[in-house]
């Protein structure tokens, strides 16, 4: 079920809570903030889809609690790891492209895109909450998927973190634990998990927002995701580059032998 009103209604709270951010980020002069923001949006705009709906289901309910738990972990997280940090570097050199004035410009070049971006992502969970149809094995399978994708990416996170917390990884590239398998744990996912919230809205016959996960899949591979940090991390860690030669950018597999000095 697609209802244009409801739809734009979460377009709207997007944008409000885009605008909230940006102001933020003008005293902090950070918007780096806005990654701790992304989640978020696809939360507020649940809420407002859950709370328009005529009547509640099954789907609705189950939609909602995955989406919160995911947003508040994924949240949380990146504001615990950025706090006390100086502003990201990506978000450094875009400032850096657009001065004069960048804390105007940050408003649709940084927030005002991101919540854009996300509202079109959000598809999924206006079709799955919206759905009047049954619970069906199809549901189990996305639960499957979207539980094997926030475990795998919260795993992935936290290794990553404990990686960096000891001070005589500095300068090392972390290649363990999940890390071993693929280079972008996180991303893999990520990925997975909003494959899990397609297969929900698919479901309850919203084949339409499977657009949500594509995209997202798409960003996390050409866009804002590996390519954008792999950009010049070899550059900074000569040695990513034979953890590039052995191990799987996305999807996990088999690491090959490590180079000989």
């Amino acid at each position: 079920m697609f209802d244009l009103g409801i739809y734009a209604a979460g377009l709207a709270v997007s944008l409000l809570l885009a605008m909230f951010g940006w102001l933020v980020s003008i005293r902090k002069q950070d918007v780096s903030i806005v990654d701790s923001m992304w989640s978020l949006f696809f939360l507020l705009m649940t809420l407002i889809y859950v709370a328009s709906a005529e009547a509640l289901g099954g789907r609705a309910s189950l939609m909602l609690f995955l989406v919160a738990l995911w947003a508040m972990r994924l949240s949380v997280f990146i504001t615990l790891r950025n706090w006390g940090e100086p502003e990201d570097r990506r978000y450094q050199a875009i400032r850096r492209d657009n001065e004069p004035n960048f804390w105007i410009k940050s408003l649709y070049i940084v927030f005002g895109l991101q919540a854009i971006l996300a509202w079109v992502i959000s598809l999924p969970l206006l079709g799955a909450t919206l759905s009047p149809a049954p619970l069906n094995w199809l549901d189990l399978a996305g639960v499957l998927v979207w539980l094997f994708g926030f475990g795998f990416e919260a795993i992935g996170d936290q290794q990553l973190a404990s990686f960096k917390a000891d001070a005589r990884n500095t300068g090392q590239v972390m290649d363990r634990g999940l890390w071993r398998y693929t280079r972008h744990p996180n991303y893999f996912g990520e990925a997975c998990l909003w494959w899990g919230f397609g297969l929900l809205a698919l479901a309850g016959g919203a084949w339409w927002s499977l657009i949500g996960p594509a995209l997202v899949t798409f960003l996390l591979l050409r866009v804002s995701g590996v390519k954008l940090l792999e950009s010049d991390i070899g550059e900074r860690r000569p040695a990513y580059a034979d953890y590039i030669r052995r191990t799987n950018a996305f999807l996990p597999g088999r690491p090959k032998a490590k180079a000989e000095a």
